[in-house]
C-alpha cells in the first residue's frame, strides 16, 4: 500500500533586526537633499566671481607697486594710440587727464595699502561663496551683512547730482536681492546645528 506523505509547512522566515546605525535627527545624513534654486546658485557664482576678480586686482596692484606707474601709463597710451584713433577718442581729454593726475599721485606705499585692502575684501567674498555652497549658517549671515552694508552707501552715491551710474544701480539691485533672498529663506537654506541626543545606556 502506498503510504500517504504529509507535506510539512515551510519554516517561518526569520528577519534579523537592522543593525545599521541610524543618523541622529538634525545631522547632515538625516536631512533631505536640498534642491538648489537658480537664485541661490546665482548668488554663489556672483560671490565667487567677485572674490576672484578682486583677488586678481590685488595681485596686479602688488606686482605693479614698485614700478614707475606714470611712465607705464604713458607707454600704455602710446600702444593704445591706434585703437583710440579708431574710436575717435583723444588721449588728452578730461578723463585721461584726471586719470594721469591720479596715477602721478600714487606712491608705492599707497598702492601696497590698496592691494592689501583689496586682498582682504576678496577673501570675504570667497569665504561667503564657499560657505554658501555648504549651507553654513555664519557664512549666510556674513553674506547678508556684507551686502546690506553697501546698500546705504550706494543709495547715497546714486542720489548725488551728477553721480548716477547704471553700473552702480545694477550693483545696488543685486545687493538688495541677495539680502532679501538669503534672509527670507535663511531657515531653509542654512544648516542649523542641534544638540545630539544623549548616549543610550546598555
Amino acid at each position: 500500500m502506498a503510504t500517504s506523505q504529509k507535506q510539512l509547512p515551510p519554516p517561518p522566515e526569520v528577519r534579523l533586526p537592522d543593525s545599521s546605525p541610524r543618523p541622529f535627527p538634525g545631522s547632515p545624513a538625516a536631512e533631505p537633499v536640498r534642491r538648489h534654486a537658480p537664485t541661490y546658485i546665482g548668488i554663489i557664482v556672483f560671490k565667487l566671481v567677485k572674490g576672484l576678480s578682486f583677488l586678481g586686482l590685488a595681485l596686479t596692484a602688488y606686482t605693479l607697486s614698485d614700478n614707475n606707474l606714470p611712465e607705464e601709463y604713458r607707454h600704455l597710451l602710446e600702444n593704445l594710440q591706434p585703437l583710440l584713433e579708431l574710436l575717435r577718442v583723444h588721449p588728452g581729454n578730461k578723463f585721461f587727464t584726471h586719470l594721469a593726475e591720479g596715477i602721478a599721485g600714487l606712491t608705492e606705499a599707497k598702492v601696497l595699502v590698496a592691494a592689501g585692502g583689496t586682498f582682504i575684501y576678496s577673501l570675504f567674498s570667497l569665504v561667503e561663496g564657499v560657505g554658501l555652497m555648504f549651507h553654513i549658517t555664519w557664512a549666510g549671515w556674513l553674506a547678508i551683512g556684507e551686502s546690506a552694508f553697501f546698500i546705504p552707501i550706494e543709495c547715497y552715491e546714486l542720489s548725488r547730482a551728477g553721480h548716477f551710474s547704471w553700473w552702480l544701480l545694477t550693483v545696488l539691485v543685486v545687493n538688495i536681492v541677495i539680502v532679501w533672498y538669503l534672509f527670507r529663506n535663511r531657515d531653509r537654506l542654512f544648516r542649523h546645528h542641534r544638540a545630539a541626543p544623549p548616549a543610550r545606556s546598555f
